[in-house]
């Protein structure tokens, strides 16, 4: 078969080819052109949902903003409406404020009108004053014989005359004072020779006395053959001398602290009513504790009140100690106390160690602690106290000189034996002088009150001064002065006394009212 044959028969083959190509492309355009209208459609109708949705939301939100201003609107009037009420109120108030200003006005004017009445009044009554002054002046001239000048004159030649004296007296008084005061001051400075006045004293207060409730008690202390009185004696180490003193023991002893421990521990004994060796034993142990707790206390509150710290333990408790030991009736732990107090203002005065000065005047009697068990004077056994529990060399010089026993080197020394013969020897230190000092006292208050108008009368600074409390109602001014020199001169006739007293008339005169 040639080429030919071949090509025809293949020819039909090609056509049918080509018109099922042509066929499929007009097919595949067709269902393109559909597709096409019906997305169209699709986004037709998208678009005017979208359109009929956009509408409702319009219309909704117009209603909304209608009710919004509608909401608003209400809102306005009704605040418009409260704030017309609240001007009509404040206006109804300024009305009534108004009518209450116009009824004061009315009410002061009423009272201008009185107090111009008064006033004219007044003014009539002081010139009927005037006339019945010149009326009454012209009787004193006429009686007396002195024309008003003349009286005058005579009058304010005595007041001079009495004034000049007064002055010459308060001179010679304010003299006295100062030279009293530059001694005072001299004293401090050259305190050396204040040292002198400063002296030992060794006699102590030995006993106590416990008390009974009924003589019988006496035997029970005793005890079967005394042994309960031996167990008592041998474990505080102190003399029970029971005697015929009626419901009363004596305690004997020349330590104080043991003497304490003894009189706690009988009074314990004598209170509970179970009187024995194992009781006894007991009760001294429990009054030792008391007594020892007692003496921190006190050494505590000595470096406190006295502000000087840093002390040791053991100074301390010797401190507390001393608040059983007495020098002539003067507790040694409150001398000591006033003596650190004394050392410091003067040493504060002179310029010199304030704190060394304190804390010597504080320990300057620290030996009488245990003077009773070392022997030798209390300032050197002080001062080799002092040593041993590390205080500094100028406090142990300043205990170790108090007494003279040691030549005092530094001003705080001087200043401590100066301050603890003060301290010895002020007016009721010691019992010694503790009546007259009294008496003096007594004596000075009587002869204040004895004048005419004094209500009341205090003798204050160791009688160095008295207050008069006058009644205001019976003294004046004038007749005050009179009472201060009057009580004055009757002091310097009846009393004997060092130095001077200040004597000081207190006037007054009070005024109270309330406002309402």
């Amino acid at each position: 078969m040639s080429g030919i044959d071949i090509i025809k028969q293949l020819l039909p083959i090609i056509l049918i080819f080509g018109v099922g190509a042509v066929l499929g492309l007009y097919l595949e355009k067709l269902l393109a052109k559909m597709r096409l209208n019906s997305a169209e459609e699709k986004a037709r109708a998208l678009i005017d949902n979208a359109e009929k949705e956009i509408e409702a939301k319009k219309r909704e939100a117009l209603l909304e903003a209608k009710e919004e201003a509608l909401r608003v609107k209400n809102d306005l009037e009704r605040e418009i409406r409260e704030r017309r009420n609240d001007i009509q109120r404040q206006e109804k108030r300024l009305l009534q404020k108004e009518e209450s200003l116009d009824r004061k006005s009315e009410n002061l004017e009423k009272k201008e009108e009185q107090i111009a009445k008064k006033e004219a009044e007044v003014e009539k009554l002081k010139a009927e004053l005037l006339e019945l002054q010149q009326i009454q002046r012209k009787e004193l001239e006429r009686i007396s014989g002195l024309s008003s000048e003349e009286a005058k004159n005579i009058l304010l030649e005595n007041v001079e005359r009495e004034i000049s004296q007064e002055i010459g007296m308060r001179i010679r008084d304010l003299e006295a004072k100062a030279k009293e005061e530059s001694e005072r001051k001299a004293r401090e400075i050259i305190s050396a020779a204040i040292q002198r006045c400063a002296a030992d004293h060794v006699a102590e207060t030995t006993v106590s006395v416990v008390a009974l409730p009924n003589d019988e008690m006496k035997g029970r202390i005793i005890g079967r053959e005394g042994r309960n009185i031996r167990a008592l004696e041998t474990l505080t180490g102190i003399d029970l001398i029971i005697d015929d003193t009626p419901e009363a023991v004596i305690l004997s002893g020349f330590d104080p602290v043991r003497r304490e421990v003894a009189r706690i521990a009988l009074e314990r004994l004598i209170t509970d009513g179970r009187i024995h060796p194992a009781r006894i034993e007991e009760m001294v142990e429990k009054a030792q504790k008391e007594v020892e707790n007692i003496i921190k206390e006190e050494g505590e509150r000595a470096t406190f009140e006295t502000g000087v710290n840093g002390l040791h333990p053991e100074l301390i408790r010797l401190l507390g100690r001393l608040k059983y030991r007495t020098s002539y009736g003067q507790n040694v732990l409150k001398h000591s106390i006033e003596v650190a107090h004394l050392a410091g203002l003067m040493a504060a005065e002179l310029g010199a160690d304030v704190a060394i000065a304190k804390r010597a005047g504080l320990l300057h009697d620290i030996g009488k602690a245990i003077d009773h068990e070392v022997e030798g004077p209390h300032a050197t056994i002080g001062a080799d106290m002092a040593r041993k529990y590390k205080e500094s060399p100028a406090v142990v010089h300043a205990i170790a000189a108090h007494h003279g026993d040691v030549e005092a080197n530094t001003i705080e020394a001087v200043l401590v034996q100066a301050a603890d013969a003060i301290s010895a020897a002020r007016p009721g230190a010691r019992r010694e002088t503790l009546e007259t000092y009294i008496r003096r006292l007594e004596k000075l208050e009587s002869i204040a009150e004895s004048v005419e108008g004094v209500d009341k009368t205090y003798a204050i600074q160791a009688g160095r001064e008295i207050r008069i409390m006058v009644k205001p109602d019976k003294v004046d001014d004038l007749n005050a002065i009179r009472i201060a020199r009057e009580v004055a001169r009757q002091i310097e006739n009846e009393l004997e006394y060092p130095g001077q007293i200040k004597v000081t008339v207190i006037r007054e005169t009070r005024a109270v009212d309330y406002a309402k």
